[in-house]
């Protein structure tokens, strides 16, 4: 990608945590980026604010209940589009150069799909995408040769950690910060609240995600998301507590040398690599001053704390509609928990209760997935007042 003239990035998923970033990103390189589009689902407020700052071109709301008074809101020229197929329609924007997905959940695939088809350059921050529908996206991307750049930190990590180097790796390290528990006992672990859940050690990111982070299902959905997007066997992939979450993830090479990509918590790293790729721009993320890191720790994950975490290694070895499966009864579970319904612990219950009822489809097409992807939720719902809290 030549930086010479202005790339016109859409925003899907504008309001949350990586959209908001990513907008601050272009803000910093208004020369090199032009904001052409943002979306989100039904927050209208922030998304009328941020129209009024950058007024894009063209507005999209996941919400069509939304869509009115967006409308006659947005006190702009801005096209406004509304619906699953306004997200779509954003995603593959003719006059855009790339389109950054930071939806959350299973409702990113179909934009995800539409920008590729496009032939768009996808800066991806939807974990769901890959994990539902992996060999589609990365089949489509192939087909389309549409570039597909992670922003997620540690699958970033791994991309500019192998840089052309793929016939030499031998196997993925990804590196987890263990969350808030992570010296919890088991017992303990069965009391743990909403707000304490919510308390991240290092990063600073949404409600759904941080719990996952402390289940450590978001490092297993991470790691079906590195066999799609490196193309590369579970067997391969490894995960590994690093504390400090300094290095966000490492490669290792037939010849026995690891490389580590080192950085300081910001998700505005990643974010400004996915737009920049394969050139590097100055960053307003704080400076990593390697003298006042004392040490960094290495510890192997707990699977009998953290189960979620070795479902996950088991929906992505089972493979089609397993993933999906997992994911959605993750994402209803979770939601339980922060409405406390369930206890934390029951979080990874309800999944796995989840992956047992259902019955697997081997070679699922894009239709089959969003079924199973349905059906999970629904179950999930019924399996859920079985469960007694905590």
């Amino acid at each position: 990608m030549s930086l010479e003239k202005k790339m016109k990035v859409v925003v899907l998923g504008s309001t949350g945590s990586i959209g908001v970033q990513t907008l601050d990103v272009i803000d910093k390189h208004r020369d090199r980026f032009e904001l052409l589009g943002i979306a989100a689902r039904d927050e209208v407020s922030l998304m009328l604010e941020q129209a009024r700052k950058y007024k894009p071109t063209v507005i999209a709301v996941g919400d069509a209940s939304c869509y009115k008074e967006m409308k006659n809101s947005a006190a702009t020229d801005a096209v406004v589009l509304s619906g699953l197929e306004g997200l779509c329609e954003l995603a593959a924007w003719p006059a855009a150069d790339i389109a950054v997905i930071a939806v959350s959940g299973a409702i990113g695939i179909k934009p995800t799909l539409s920008a590729l088809k496009a032939g768009k350059r996808v800066a991806l921050a939807n974990k769901e995408t890959l994990v539902a529908a992996g060999d589609i996206v990365m089949e489509q991307a192939q087909q389309y040769k549409s570039a597909l750049i992670p922003v997620d930190s540690e699958h970033s990590a791994i991309f500019q950690c192998i840089k052309g180097e793929e016939r030499y790796l031998k196997r993925i390290w990804l590196t987890a910060s263990g969350g808030p528990f992570k010296d919890w006992e088991k017992k303990q672990l069965e009391g743990v609240t909403v707000e304490r859940a919510l308390q991240h050690p290092t990063w600073a990111m949404g409600p759904k995600i941080t719990v996952d982070s402390a289940t450590l299902m978001n490092k297993g959905l991470e790691v079906i998301e590195a066999h799609h997007l490196f193309g590369i066997n579970y067997d391969r992939i490894n995960v590994v507590v690093q504390r400090e979450s300094i290095i966000h993830s490492l490669v290792e090479f037939l010849d026995g040398s690891f490389l580590g990509h080192l950085g300081s918590h910001d998700m505005r790293i990643p974010i400004q690599y996915a737009l920049t790729y394969p050139q590097r721009l100055a960053s307003s993320a704080a400076e990593l001053d390697l003298t006042l890191l004392g040490a960094l720790h290495f510890e192997a994950p707990d699977l009998l704390r953290f189960p979620a975490l070795g479902l996950a290694f088991q929906a992505g070895q089972t493979g089609g509609t397993m993933p999906a499966v997992l994911n959605a009864a993750n994402e209803v579970a979770v939601n339980k928990f922060l409405n406390r319904e369930i206890g934390f612990t029951q979080i990874a219950i309800l999944v796995e209760k989840v992956m047992e009822a259902h019955d697997l489809v081997s070679k699922p097409d894009l239709d089959c997935i969003l079924r199973a992807d349905t059906w999970a939720r629904q179950r999930s719902q019924d399996l859920s007042k079985l469960l007694v809290r905590s």
